[in-house]
Parts: C-alpha cells; sequence; structure tokens
C-alpha cells in the first residue's frame, strides 16, 4: 500500500490515541527529523529490518498509589522494514499487556506512519493503528532514549493471540491508563509477541 493511501489512516489513528489534541497541532516530520527519530528509536541506524523493545510490570507499590490503572504490565515491539516496491522504511507495532484484575495475555498490533509528527515543535512521535477504526496508539521517547513514552484513548486488542471477531476488545484509557513508560531492554522480552517464524529467528538474532 502506497504512502498516500497509508498516512491518512494512520493519521486518524493517531488523533484517536491522542484524543485531547487536534490535528492542527501535529505536523509531518521532514526527512531528516524522521531519520534522527528513526535512529533513535533503534539504537542506531535501521538497516533492511530493525527491532525496539520497551517493558514494564508495574510493582505492588506503583499499583497501589495508582488504585483504577487497570494495566499490570505492558510490553511494545516496534519494527521496521524496507518495502521492497517502494524502498521506505515501515513502521508497525505489537503491544502486549496483562489487565490488574483479569486473566489472560491481551495483544495488538497495527502499522505505523512512515514519518514521525511533531507536535508543537517539543515532541517527536510515531502514530499507529489498528485497521478498521480500532484506534491506536503514539509512541514517543525519553529524552535519554531509555524509554518509551506510549499514550492512548482506545485500541483494539484480541484475548490469547486470537484476531477474530468473537475474542476482539478494546483497551479504553481511564483515569490511570492514558500514558504508560516503558523501559528498553533485549529484545528477545518481547519474543512472546511474535508469531511468524522466520520473524521470531530474525528478531532473536538483534
Amino acid at each position: 500500500m502506497k504512502l498516500a493511501l497509508i498516512l491518512p489512516l494512520v493519521l486518524a489513528g493517531f488523533v484517536g490515541a491522542a484524543r485531547a489534541e487536534e490535528a492542527d497541532d501535529i505536523r509531518e516530520a521532514t526527512k531528516a527529523e524522521a531519520d534522527s527519530f528513526n535512529a533513535r528509536m533503534y539504537a542506531g541506524r535501521p538497516g533492511d529490518k530493525a527491532y525496539a523493545c520497551f517493558v514494564r510490570r508495574y510493582d505492588a507499590e506503583h499499583l497501589a498509589r495508582h488504585p483504577k490503572q487497570k494495566v499490570a504490565s505492558m510490553k511494545l515491539l516496534i519494527s521496521a522494514e524496507v518495502d521492497k516496491e517502494d524502498k521506505q522504511l515501515h513502521n508497525s507495532f505489537r503491544l502486549g499487556f496483562r489487565y490488574r484484575h483479569r486473566s489472560g495475555d491481551f495483544d495488538s498490533s497495527g502499522s505505523c506512519n512512515h514519518a514521525v509528527f511533531t507536535k508543537d515543535g517539543t515532541e517527536t512521535r510515531l502514530g499507529c493503528g489498528v485497521d478498521c477504526e480500532g484506534g491506536g496508539i503514539g509512541v514517543a521517547l525519553s529524552k535519554d532514549d531509555k524509554s518509551a513514552i506510549v499514550r492512548l484513548a482506545r485500541v483494539r486488542v484480541w484475548q490469547n493471540n486470537k484476531p477474530d471477531d468473537d475474542a476482539e476488545q478494546s483497551l479504553v484509557a481511564g483515569a490511570d491508563d492514558k500514558i504508560f513508560r516503558l523501559d528498553r531492554t533485549d529484545t528477545s522480552e518481547c519474543a512472546s509477541l511474535v508469531t511468524d517464524r522466520k520473524e521470531l529467528a530474525a528478531l532473536r538474532h538483534k
């Protein structure tokens, strides 16, 4: 799918993920800004494929301070791959999490915009969306690049990696589930989010 088709869909998902923000506050980054952000995200210039993994497991003390938080743990895998047709770098995401008071593993996935978007020149983010109006997330980096800042309003999720209508649900931001700070870690920590064997092998070699 070409950029002209992808960009409006992803921008819509990104704006949905940042519900309080207006579309006019988001601009497409320049190529130099996008390249800089990608180098920060993947801890170096991405080649044909690149991965970045971020994880957070909330301890009892944190959850006690945030009694309305629904999420007990979260993993985020950001992937980049150069498309053979348009020769452009395409980003995608996989999100996995566990609820605080519900059993089972939940996950979501989708595509991210080619370029990054900058709000008021103060923060650069990836806007990532789930197909068919499934909401999405915004992903920024901390100043030291050691953490991902995930923002969401609503994102479609599935339980136990079953992407069908019966298992479809949504993670909806509440008082304590709008922004998540996840720590960068080894890509092997996100292996559970990958189901394709070839991609899993590539991930484990990073």
